[in-house]
């Protein structure tokens, strides 16, 4: 028989995890790096060297380790390292490692795809387990990411890596509906991977939300948490943690800003930019291209891309939401051979996840923002980035290039560039990023813009995203800062908009603005849409009090509309050329006046109320007396119209009324309610006929006699008895007599 291992007790445990603490404590503090060296310049480690405890007080080296299970670390991080398959060190790894275990702070940059989740990971871990974290201490370590994907990511990676330490982890990101539940459970999670907007929201809504025991701070994407976008969120962020933590900074592009640092309370932080002596600044296995080509021919450019690469996982970058939503709708309705997707930042949680795991997975073609530009690791390599819009900056270049050619994968990358942004090859040249220059092949070019004024007429409702997609580039252009690559004055405007397959260029307003003149508008948003707001390009190119949406309103003026059932099309027309309250309206007094022409039988012109006058006179005279005459006339045609309509409606009341009464009758009612429902309408009938003998007496102001009410009287003598004071029946024979006189 088989003996049952017996599963150690609780004490025994303990006690075993208090002795190996020890001994990890005492190794680092033996054998860490001197403050500002860098262990990649140590000799690396060899296989056969011991490690940890040596004799009574020495133990091995830990500084130019290249293998996990030879660093001071924890066996449940190495056990979950080994069962992730994460053997080998890369060189970020191996640089910041031996700092971060000892406590200090870390300003790590590396070339996009080198590892650098570990980095941070592993020292998280750590920390909480040498200070013995449990559920009841609360949170012990924040991780922001700038993007929900990444954080999702980040995710997975401590979920894997410590799977079997005992913290609790939770992530914590926008566009989720869960909020409440959230905050019934945050106080207990010892490790919260989130994004600024959502972890801004628990701080200022989430009862007893305490961060003042917090170990470690770490922002991945650090120069993009510490842009302009996020600035605000971060110090709020910062204002209530506590200032003795450790803080790490993780990015590709690293900022050395001193007052980034200060704010973020870095003591003697460790700069660590292990490419920073490299050759090139990107991966080397990066196969980098770029190309001039015209503003007019970038979609057929792109389409005849596509058609070419059908076998190929492509990620297209783009600048604005608008231009993703138009050009992933277009070529859908096209059907180029291969799957098409699209991300940008302000879609669903939900869908955004579900198109990112569709991506992973198999060979497509993903239209999207520089929401994804930063950070995201695809599972299956991304054979191809192509750039059909210039980047902000050498930065946004490098992250975009990124998402290929990770690890030890390669990768290829192309950029369109249009003539007149050709100083950012020689920028990109400048900052070690070996991108090699070549021309198009136009003879393999397919044109698509005939294609998309064909859809633009079988698809009304595209022209509008079409417009749209006009006008966001144009914007985004004008408004970058950098005017030696970004200049909308020397772009082809009318030949762009042919090429988005528009029939008419929209009028843009803001070229002929001066500059100040344009007021922008601030929207209201809750934080999970300033997430997506601030990590799409289009934050990055309008400014932070912008929207696409006010950008239409603000620039949209068309020239010509073809179809004026597009209620939307319209809509924003109207509000592009609405007039503010506080605006003053001029009446121009030289304006042209509309006349009002009579023609006669043989089409001749007549004067107004030539009727009235001598039609034989040139010189028509109105006669008083006969404009008198011809009012009196009109008024006792109105005066007669009006008793009849009475009589009319009295009639029709009293059908309705025997209507009522009969259905009632036949639903079961009595005789006696029959006879007190009569009684009630012919008291209602009396109680009418006496208000109406209590009316005051009309006066007809637009009369030209002074006695109008006597004339008033007398007409109403001479046409006959008055209404009030005649019976039902004799009603009813006065107004069959009237009818039967207007029939005859």
């Amino acid at each position: 028989m088989k003996k049952s291992k017996r599963k150690p007790n609780r004490k025994a445990v303990r006690s075993m995890e208090i002795e190996e603490i020890e001994l990890l404590n005492s190794w680092i503090d033996s054998q860490k790096p001197e403050s500002g060296t860098n262990p990649l310049s140590f000799p690396p480690l060899g296989k056969k060297e011991p490690i940890g405890r040596i004799g009574e007080d020495s133990f091995s080296k830990y500084v130019g380790s290249t293998r996990f299970d030879q660093l001071p670390i924890s066996k449940k991080t190495k056990s979950g390292l080994k069962d992730a398959g994460f053997v080998k060190m890369t060189d970020i790894q191996r640089a910041s490692l031996p700092h971060s275990l000892c406590g200090r702070d870390i300003l790590g940059a590396a070339k996009t795809g080198s590892g650098k989740t570990l980095a941070f990971v592993i020292p998280v871990l750590e920390k909480l387990y040498k200070e013995r974290w449990g559920p009841e201490d609360g949170v012990g370590s924040i991780i922001i990411s700038p993007t929900r994907e990444l954080a999702d990511q980040l995710f997975d990676v401590l979920k894997a890596v410590g799977k079997h330490h005992n913290f609790s982890a939770g992530l914590l990101i926008g566009g989720r509906r869960d909020v409440d539940m959230e905050k019934e459970h945050v106080n207990e999670l010892n490790i919260l991977v989130c994004t600024p907007g959502r972890l801004l929201q628990h701080m200022d809504e989430t009862p007893n939300f305490d961060c003042s025991q917090l170990q470690i701070l770490i922002l991945d994407e650090a120069d993009r948490i510490l842009d302009v976008g996020f600035k605000k969120a971060l110090n709020a962020i910062v204002s209530q943690l506590p200032k003795h933590r450790q803080t790490f900074l993780f990015s590709a592009t690293q900022t050395k800003s001193v007052q980034d640092l200060a704010r973020l309370s870095l003591k003697d932080p460790q700069y660590l930019s292990v490419h920073e002596e490299s050759v090139t600044a990107t991966p080397n296995r990066l196969q980098q291209t770029a190309m001039i080509v015209p503003l007019e021919q970038k979609l057929d450019m792109l389409w005849s891309f596509i058609k070419a690469h059908l076998n190929s996982k492509i990620l297209v970058f783009l600048t604005s939401c608008k231009q993703v939503k138009y050009v992933f709708e277009a070529f859908k309705k096209l059907r180029p051979g291969i799957p098409l997707m699209c991300l940008y930042g302000r879609m669903k949680q939900d869908r955004r996840m579900a198109i990112y795991a569709q991506f992973c997975e198999k060979r497509s073609v993903l239209f999207c923002t520089d929401v994804a530009s930063r950070g995201l690791d695809f599972n299956k390599a991304v054979d191809w980035v192509v750039q059909v819009d210039c980047p902000e900056d050498v930065a946004s270049y490098i992250h975009r290039v990124g998402r290929t050619a990770r690890y030890n994968s390669g990768g290829r990358s192309v950029l369109f560039l249009t003539p007149t942004e050709m100083k950012m090859l020689e920028k990109l040249r400048e900052a070690k990023i070996p991108i090699h220059f070549t021309k198009a092949n136009t003879k393999r070019l397919q044109p698509v813009s005939g294609l998309l004024a064909a859809l633009l007429v079988k698809y009304p409702d595209m022209q509008h995203r079409a417009q749209k997609a006009f006008i966001t580039y144009l914007r985004s252009v004008h408004i970058q800062k950098d005017k030696e690559v970004f200049d909308v004055t020397k772009l082809s405007i009318d030949e762009f908009s042919a090429s988005l397959g528009l029939p008419m260029t929209p009028k843009i307003r803001f070229l002929n603005q001066k500059k100040g003149k344009m007021v922008p508008v601030k929207p209201v948003l809750d934080n999970a849409e300033k997430e997506d707001k601030l990590m799409i390009s289009r934050e990055k190119l309008l400014p932070d009090n912008f929207t696409e949406e006010n950008v239409d309103r603000d620039i949209l003026e068309t020239k010509d509309i073809e179809d004026e059932g597009k209620a939307d099309l319209l809509e924003d027309v109207m509000r592009a050329t609405r007039v503010k309250k506080n605006k003053k309206l001029k009446i121009n007094v030289h304006r042209p006046l509309g006349t009002r022409l009579v023609f006669d039988e043989e089409c001749n012109t007549v004067p107004p109320l030539a009727m009235l006058a001598d039609t034989k006179n040139a010189n028509v005279s109105l006669d008083q007396d006969q404009k008198t005459e011809y009012y009196k006339k009109i008024r006792e045609e109105l005066k007669r119209a009006d008793k009849e309509d009475k009589l009319l409606d009295r009639q029709r009341r009293r059908e309705k009324r025997i209507k009522q009464k009969m259905k009632r009758k036949r639903g079961g009612l009595g005789d006696d309610d029959d006879e007190e429902d009569e009684d009630n309408a012919s008291d209602k009938d009396e109680e009418s006929m006496e208000r109406g003998r209590r009316k005051k007496a009309k006066i007809y102001f637009d009369s030209d006699s002074d006695n109008d009410n006597d004339e008033r009287k007398q007409n109403k003598d001479d046409n006959g008895p008055n209404i009030d004071s005649i019976s039902l029946a004799e009603q009813e024979a006065l107004a069959l007599k009237l009818l039967n006189s207007m029939h005859s």
